[in-house]
């Protein structure tokens, strides 16, 4: 499950060291975390990590199918998460060690920024070949974080990008060696400690209205 630790003003929350796949008590657990980073005061910032072969594989399918007639509340659910990290009043770097496919992929595009490791471990959203459409929210997260052509090629062809890759098409802020990726992102992170409070997060708000909107819209979450 996720655990939630500090290194002087820079909040660490690791994601855990298997799939970590969107299941309902991971997902309480991460927005639990997320409270607490967003009630402390003072300068601070959130890395979000993973331990493992994983950063996530994303929505947890096997749970999924087995309570089918709690799609829509799983949904929304899902939705409030992104929309929490894409508006979260602080800065927010996701440390991209491992596998970042789906789900996990989209909750890596709500942060401010991101590092991916160069050498192993691909950022993939796969839909199209795993035949699960984008609900409404998540399209307009991915296209509210990518340019234009980067949306369409990795929403249309799923393609697999590598780190390199993945930096070179704007998806990843940098691709560095295994050793790198968390340390870098606490790096970029600490440097931006003092902007956290209520301005960023109006700021972020505004920024990403239209998408938030749309994540936040629970009458109608599939489209």
């Amino acid at each position: 499950m996720p655990s939630l630790d500090r290194q002087d003003n820079v909040f660490v929350l690791d994601l855990g060291d298997g799939e970590n796949r969107f299941h309902p008590d991971w997902v309480t657990a991460v927005s639990a975390a997320l409270d607490e980073v967003e009630k402390a005061e003072g300068p601070r910032a959130l890395v979000t990590a993973a331990t493992g072969k994983f950063y996530s594989n994303g929505l947890d399918l096997d749970w999924l199918f087995a309570h089918a007639d709690q799609y829509h509340d799983y949904v929304v659910s899902v939705h409030e998460l992104f929309a929490r990290m894409l508006s979260l009043p602080v800065v927010t770097v996701a440390a991209l060690q491992g596998h970042t496919f789906a789900a996990g992929a989209m909750l890596s595009l709500a942060h401010d920024f991101r590092v991916m490791r160069s050498d192993r471990g691909y950022w993939c959203l796969p839909e199209a070949d795993i035949n699960i459409p984008f609900t409404p929210g998540m399209a307009a997260l991915i296209q509210s974080r990518l340019a234009p052509q980067t949306a369409h090629e990795a929403m249309l062809t799923a393609r697999r990008y590598g780190g390199t890759d993945a930096a070179a098409t704007g998806i990843v802020d940098q691709a560095v060696g295994e050793d790198a990726v968390r340390s870098t992102a606490i790096e970029i992170a600490q440097a931006q400690v003092n902007k956290a409070g209520d301005t960023l997060g109006t700021i972020k708000t505004c920024m990403y209205a239209p998408a938030l909107a749309t994540l936040r819209d629970t009458t109608n979450p599939l489209g």
